[in-house]
């Protein structure tokens, strides 16, 4: 594709531009910062890539995934702040990912050691993690404010931390999968995914692309399992005091 051809694509951001204006939805500034960025982020990353492509280095590799992954924290720690060392216990649920995922994916040889390799399949599961931390702190959230009476007479009755809050910790991680999941079920069926239809486009065998995607696919599924149940069970104990008594403020 050319700059020619890629610039006609504005297109697709005027669509918009003008429903909103029509609408009155106010959501114009909004769309044009929105394509701005994406525009000099992606051009910015392109030319990183290329770089790092090109000079075959582990530190490289290992400074990009270091970067996608402090760029993941500090994303998905606003919906936490109120939690106590947020920032780290999300920064770990992230490195154990990227360590079990690559380990897995390089110490069996299911893939080149290469950047070529590494540092897209990191940011596609690195990404889809920061989703679901987002989505988990948000119903734990919801759960623990509508359930506070619960977990108080639970507390009161001589139950744990651990027991009073096992019921909003599991439906808020069974609730932060389920995307996942149903995803998965009609995948191939309503939608192409984005790595497999890039591919496709790029030329490659359609039986190699899906064989690529899924991969990714029950990657994924890891990622989904363990970002909810890291950052729960990481984050549950941190919402009582030492007289095992809640936290009037949680997640707010």
């Amino acid at each position: 594709m050319t700059f020619t051809a890629l610039s006609l694509t504005l297109i697709f951001v005027l669509i918009p531009l003008i429903l909103s204006k029509t609408l009155k939805l106010g959501l114009e500034k909004d769309t044009v910062i929105a394509t701005i960025r994406s525009v000099i982020q992606l051009l910015a990353v392109g030319y990183v890539l290329k770089f790092v492509f090109e000079a075959n280095s582990n530190i490289y590799i290992l400074l990009m995934i270091a970067l996608i992954i402090i760029a993941a924290t500090l994303n998905a720690r606003k919906k936490g702040k109120a939690i106590r060392g947020i920032t780290w216990k999300i920064a770990v649920t992230f490195i154990i990912i990227e360590v079990v995922t690559q380990g897995i994916l390089l110490g069996l040889n299911i893939v080149p050691a290469t950047a070529q390799y590494i540092i897209p399949i990191s940011g596609m599961l690195i990404g889809n993690s920061m989703v679901l931390s987002i989505l988990f702190l948000n119903r734990f959230s919801a759960e623990i404010e509508t359930s506070r009476d619960e977990i108080e007479l639970i507390l009161s009755l001589g139950g744990t931390p651990k027991q009073a809050i096992q019921k909003q910790l599991t439906d808020s991680i069974r609730a932060s999968m389920i995307p996942t999941i149903e995803s998965q079920k009609t995948i191939g069926l309503v939608q192409l995914p984005g790595m497999m239809s890039g591919q496709i486009i790029g030329g490659a065998d359609p039986i190699q692309a899906v064989q690529f995607q899924l991969l990714i696919i029950f990657g994924l599924l890891t990622t989904a399992t363990l970002t909810s149940i890291l950052i729960g069970f990481l984050s549950y104990p941190t919402l009582f005091n030492e007289r095992m008594q809640i936290l009037r403020k949680i997640l707010y």
